[in-house]
């Protein structure tokens, strides 16, 4: 069985000075290096995005305008067509 008795918690002593474990000028120029870093790539990933959609806008604007002009023609076409009427066989008429 294990004695119960009661051994005093030893309490942690400071052998490190507290002033000499600090990031120092290396660790700000880290995070300085890596904020400007985030900061590009933000600002790249917002060009690309608006880009994306400014192609997309034009897409649409050319489908439309092609949508308009095939409807357009479509109409001009069936004026153009001759009529042909029912017992008219000669092809030379047409």
């Amino acid at each position: 069985m294990l004695a119960l008795t009661e051994t005093p918690m030893p309490t942690p002593t400071m052998t490190v000075n507290p002033d000499s474990v600090t990031p120092g000028f290396v660790g700000f120029a880290a995070v300085v290096i890596l904020l400007v870093a985030v900061i590009l790539l933000i600002l790249d990933m917002n060009r690309r995005i608006r880009r994306v959609r400014y192609r997309e806008e034009v897409r649409e604007e050319l489908d439309a305008e092609e949508a308009a002009r095939a409807a357009d023609e479509a109409t001009e076409t069936d004026a153009d067509l001759p009529i042909v009427r029912e017992g008219d066989d000669d092809p030379e008429k047409r």
